[in-house]
């Protein structure tokens, strides 16, 4: 299928929308170049600095983190409707132990502007450049967060992604409804 370029901001709606009820698709590369996919549930997109940015949270205990840390950037993959059963997998395996790619079928394409690949069976890509991050302050946290998002302590990094380029399906609306 065909991608087309578009505004960060052409499908923000239904990005959300999914990112909501379904999740995303964080895509990127271990350090032997190997592509990587967990499933992302928490995040947003909006302007800082005067740029498009995708924030994303990541565990230090995950494996996408290290591929994050070491490439410096990362794709978020917007999936169809029909790939919950994947989110969810991605979502409980790691890609320390599971090729993801293999064992669900994706297919990770290099991306345009960065070096974490897509998943091409998704229907809209961002690929991101981390700007900045922040790690999560458990101080400043109320407990009521601690208690129900963090009871082990694993507390999340923060990555804001500058976008670099969008593009989507050319018929990504009936793909996401």
């Amino acid at each position: 299928m065909a991608k087309r370029k578009i505004e960060f901001t052409d499908y923000l709606h239904l990005s959300l929308k999914v990112l909501r009820e379904t999740g995303h698709l964080l895509a990127s590369l271990d350090k032997n170049g190997k592509p990587n996919v967990m499933a992302i549930g928490w995040g947003t997109i909006g302007i800082i600095w005067g740029k498009p940015i995708f924030v994303v949270l990541v565990r230090p205990s995950r494996y996408t983190f290290e591929c994050i840390e070491h490439t410096g950037d990362f794709t978020v993959n917007v999936p169809t409707k029909w790939m919950k059963d994947i989110v969810t997998y991605c979502g409980t395996v790691s890609g320390r132990d599971h090729d993801k790619f293999a064992e669900k079928g994706l297919t990770a394409v290099p991306g345009k502007t960065v070096k974490s690949p897509i998943v091409a069976e998704c229907a809209i890509h961002y690929e991101c450049k981390v700007v900045h991050y922040n790690d999560i302050i458990p101080d400043h946290l109320p407990q009521s967060i601690i208690s129900t998002a963090y009871p082990l302590g694993d507390f999340h990094r923060l990555y804001f992604g500058e976008i670099l380029d969008a593009y989507a399906d050319e018929d990504v609306e009936s793909k996401l409804t």
